[in-house]
């Protein structure tokens, strides 16, 4: 049954919405967070057959026991400086209880009452320039679950489904979950300050170089909780819980939808259900998942096979020296060493590629070039098919693209057909130039035939030109770069279109 929704701006009037989010971010150590089984979150790793990275403790055999992986406290240490967290003296792992077939121990090892890292705070930035602090009540190391699909019926969620199917390579990924303290005050801004808190996590994980952070991968997932109060309650509402949502887009749009759904309930005089629920990116809506446990029914305690974790004072100094700028700090910078005007960098950091063009720009590329592929051409492309522009093609190929342009290899109409080639999976651009035979004409003695078989066939139009109408070349040019298959540089068949007419 479809929701009813409420208008949004209609939403605003009535009820304040109070916003949390709980970020998970895999670690890309090579190996797990409790055992050394290969990570599937290591770029050595990735696209491998199901269970094949696992071992003893990975699938919960009995007598295999838990390891820590030092290198995972040390990128968890960073990330919670990075937030500006205090670091615990001493943390303790927990056990979190509960059946679940992607949970082979039947517990996951995490943190519950003693975090590695607590009471911090993010400044995010709006796209008019406001600077709103998000404020981080923990972030907690833990093993991620293995991976369910479920086969059959139409949704691809268990209900209707006529057989699961359980991958345990990412059991034991090493992760680190973020936590915000309840978000009061975002009213309109809601949808984008989630967004923007995202984005700032992600920018934050990627400067810090501890994953890829690729929210298609799920190297990076957001829980959004939504919950919303009538006008003058102090007493908070019944939040939601929308799980795992994968993309910056996703996570703006599923917190405007909840807001209206659950507006349009409470105004009907009905009640909020605490619970998670599904986001459906094909359809723009959330779905109910189960009934939310609280914290009591995991039956969390100490977990006995592993001493607490208590990092020396040095080792956090020495992390903090090593803190990369700001999210906020950050982005003013790179506004200005590339000299985008705030319109320009506004259409790169709303588009969420600020990222993808600061690695093209590393890799070689003009920041103005940069930006027109990934805005433009990639963007476009990106939004036929309902995907992040990044998932299409890597940032060095993109700053190849532009470099064969500016070596005068191939014109902007080829590069765009070399970047298909590119997307398709066909190699690199110069790979895909050489395949699909894309270079640019330099015979001049070609381009001077092709020029005058076009006068030729246009001698109203050669007249022209010799009677000082020079804007009539076009229609040569034209039929010129047709006759040499847009493999001619258009500058220089012009320059020849002229010294033909005028001799």
């Amino acid at each position: 049954m479809k929701d009813k929704l409420m208008d949004f701006d209609r939403a605003l009037e009535l009820f304040e919405p109070v916003l949390g989010f709980e970020v998970h971010v895999e670690l890309g150590t090579r190996t797990k967070m409790f055992s050394a089984a290969p990570n599937p979150a290591h770029p050595d790793f990735h696209d491998v057959e199901p269970n094949t990275l696992v071992d003893p403790l990975s699938l919960g055999l009995p007598g295999s026991l838990p390891v820590v992986n030092a290198l995972a406290v040390r990128h968890s240490i960073a990330l919670g400086l990075a937030l500006g967290c205090e670091i615990a003296e001493s943390s303790r792992f927990a056990r979190k209880n509960y059946f679940y077939p992607d949970v082979p121990k039947n517990y996951q090892i995490s943190q519950y009452d003693e975090p590695i890292a607590f009471e911090g705070q993010v400044e995010i930035e709006l796209a008019d320039g406001r600077q709103v602090t998000i404020p981080i009540e923990r972030a907690h190391m833990e093993e991620d679950a293995g991976k369910l699909t479920h086969v059959g019926g139409s949704t691809g969620r268990i209900q209707g489904a006529e057989y699961s199917l359980v991958d345990y390579n990412r059991a034991g990924v090493p992760l680190v979950e973020i936590v915000t303290k309840p978000i009061f005050g975002a009213e309109h801004d809601a949808p984008e300050l989630a967004k923007a808190y995202v984005a700032a996590i992600r920018d934050i994980v990627l400067s810090l170089g501890i994953s890829e952070a690729r929210m298609e991968r799920g190297n990076l997932r957001c829980d959004a909780n939504v919950s919303l109060r009538p006008r003058g309650q102090e007493r908070l509402g019944t939040r939601t819980e929308t799980k795992n949502v994968n993309s910056m887009r996703s996570v703006e749009r599923a917190v405007r939808y909840e807001i209206q759904r659950q507006a349009a309930i409470l105004a009907d005089g009905g009640t909020i259900t605490q619970e998670t629920r599904h986001w459906h990116e094909d359809t723009g809506t959330t779905s109910a998942g189960r009934v939310k446990s609280d914290a009591d029914d995991y039956r969390y305690f100490p977990e006995p096979d592993l001493l607490p974790v208590r990092p020396s004072r040095e080792l956090v100094e020495e992390l903090r020296a090593l803190l990369p700028e700001q999210p906020v700090a950050r982005r003013r910078r790179l506004k200005g060493d590339w000299g985008f005007s705030d319109l320009e960098f506004q259409d790169v950091v709303n588009g969420d590629m600020l990222h993808v063009v600061e690695a093209t720009v590393a890799a070689g590329a003009a920041p103005q070039a940069a930006r027109k592929w990934w805005t433009g051409e990639l963007a476009r492309v990106a939004n036929e098919r309902g995907v992040d522009a990044s998932t299409l093609v890597e940032p060095a190929h993109v700053a190849e693209l532009q470099r064969l342009i500016d070596e005068g290899t191939l014109t902007d109409r080829l590069a765009r057909q070399a970047l298909e080639g590119v997307i398709a999976g066909e190699g690199s651009p110069s790979e895909v130039a050489a395949a699909r035979g894309l270079q640019v004409v330099t015979d001049e003695s070609a381009l001077v035939a092709a020029v005058d078989e076009a006068l030729a066939a246009q001698p109203d139009v050669l007249q022209k030109i010799r009677d000082g109408k020079v804007q009539a070349a076009g229609a040569v040019i034209g039929a010129v770069m047709k006759a040499m298959r847009g493999q001619a540089d258009a500058a220089r068949v012009r320059e020849i279109v002229l010294e033909r007419a005028s001799s």
